[in-house]
C-alpha cells in the first residue's frame, strides 16, 4: 500500500471532525452493518483506523485476516464471542466479551466474531491508517475446487457444491435470502463531492430503530440524520 504523508495540521484542508455514517463500510440489513473510519475519511489522522460494528444475535463477522494491522475489538454494548488462531500453538481461542472488555487480535492472525446478544455494538480499532482484509468467503470461492479437493482427498464434487452458494464476500454471516453476492462499499472521498454519490446509496443504508430502552441508556443513534 503506498505511504501516505504525514498530516499538515496548519493547512486549511486539515479535517479534524468525521460523521462514520458517512462511510458504510457494509450493510446486511438495518440492524448488521459496519461504518469506517480510516485516513482516507480525516486527513489528520495517524496511523489508526477503526470499524464500527453492528450485529444482533448470531450473526457473524466471518472468519478473516488483517494482513496490515493488529485489532483491538473494544465491546460497547450487547455481547459477543470474539474468536482466534493463535498460529505459534495452533490453538482456537474463543474469548466472551461484554462492555468494556477488549480481545487483542495481532496482525495476520485468524479470526471473526459472533454477536451472542441483540444491540451488539463493537470497535475495532487497527494500527494502521487503512485497514485492509482477506476474507474466508474469498479464499473459499476463489481457491478452485479441484485444489480443495486434491490438497485433502475430498470429492471434488462435494467441495464445489458446499462452496457454490459462496458468490460474494459476505462479511456479515450468515447471508439472508437472495443476498449471496456481497462486497463492501468503496471509499468516497469526503467533501462535496461524495455527498451525489452517498445519496444513492441512501436506499442501501438505514440507521437502526433499537427499541427506547436501549436508547434511554444512551445507546444507539442519538440524533437523526
Amino acid at each position: 500500500m503506498p505511504m501516505t504523508p504525514d498530516p499538515d495540521f496548519s493547512s486549511p484542508s486539515a479535517q479534524f471532525f468525521f460523521d462514520l455514517s458517512q462511510d458504510l463500510y457494509f450493510r446486511k440489513d438495518a440492524r448488521n452493518f459496519i461504518n469506517r473510519l480510516s485516513v482516507k475519511d480525516l486527513n489528520t489522522l495517524g496511523g489508526v483506523s477503526l470499524l464500527d460494528i453492528y450485529l444482533d444475535t448470531g450473526n457473524v463477522v466471518e472468519p478473516h485476516i488483517h494482513q496490515n494491522a493488529s485489532e483491538l475489538v473494544y465491546v460497547i454494548t450487547g455481547s459477543a464471542v470474539i474468536s482466534l488462531i493463535n498460529p505459534f500453538t495452533n490453538e482456537l481461542l474463543n474469548y466472551t466479551a461484554g462492555p468494556g472488555q477488549v480481545v487483542n487480535i495481532p496482525q495476520g492472525w485468524w479470526h471473526y466474531e459472533v454477536a451472542s446478544a441483540d444491540g451488539t455494538h463493537l470497535l475495532a480499532i487497527f494500527d494502521s491508517k487503512v485497514p485492509e482484509a482477506i476474507f474466508g468467503s474469498d479464499i473459499l470461492r476463489l481457491t478452485p475446487s479441484g485444489v480443495w479437493a486434491h490438497t485433502y482427498g475430498l470429492d471434488q464434487a462435494q467441495v464445489a457444491a458446499a462452496f457454490a452458494p459462496i458468490t460474494g464476500t459476505t462479511i456479515i454471516g450468515p447471508p439472508l435470502p437472495g443476498q449471496q453476492t456481497t462486497k463492501p462499499m468503496p471509499y468516497v472521498p469526503y467533501g462535496s463531492p461524495r455527498q451525489p454519490v452517498y445519496a444513492e446509496q441512501a436506499a442501501h443504508y438505514q440507521r437502526p430503530a433499537y427499541p427506547a430502552p436501549y436508547l434511554a441508556q444512551g445507546y444507539g443513534w442519538p440524533y437523526p440524520y
